[in-house]
């Protein structure tokens, strides 16, 4: 009977250990700390990057919205970055204690882009006149190859509309 127990004791603890290192994992796929532009795949300039930063920080001081961006070049494990910006957003709010109004999830080397807005954002625009927006001013900058120029007006009419 000590058997039986001693091996039901060990096979608890090993299966919560092989959960727990799954967690951790999961979490690994995320910077430690976030500020308003996260340029992890370096197409901004630092003062490209510096100029955003000011303008999201003072956009949410007078709208009380805050946009985050993050750019990335991989998106790894995830295969969607749909998942991946959900998982992201999450992320903030429980482990960093950000609550983003819109996250802008952006990667030139997979050459996608994700906007995604939270309850907040429903009540002042619909998940379509965020589309709307991304396509008519984020894309075409874009295809040009203007980052910086894409980021910054797309965040201006997401500002323009949450007011």
């Amino acid at each position: 009977m000590k058997k039986i127990m001693f091996f039901f004791a060990i096979s608890l603890f090993l299966s919560h250990n092989l959960i727990a290192q799954t967690k951790i994992e999961s979490q690994n796929n995320f910077a430690k700390s976030y500020t308003y532009v996260n340029d992890f795949e370096k197409i901004l300039t630092s003062d490209q990057i510096k100029t955003l930063n000011d303008f999201l920080k003072s956009s949410e001081t007078k709208s009380k919205n805050k946009i985050v961006i993050v750019t990335t070049p991989s998106i790894a494990p995830y295969t969607d970055l749909t998942d991946y910006s959900l998982d992201l957003d999450r992320y903030l709010i429980s482990k960093l204690n950000i609550d983003t109004t819109v996250l802008i999830v952006i990667s030139k080397q997979l050459r996608q882009i994700r906007v995604q807005g939270t309850d907040k954002t429903h009540s002042k625009m619909t998940d379509q006149e965020i589309k709307d927006i991304v396509s008519a001013y984020v894309i075409p900058e874009l295809k040009k190859g203007d980052y910086y120029q894409g980021l910054l007006e797309g965040s201006r009419q997401l500002i323009k509309k949450l007011e």
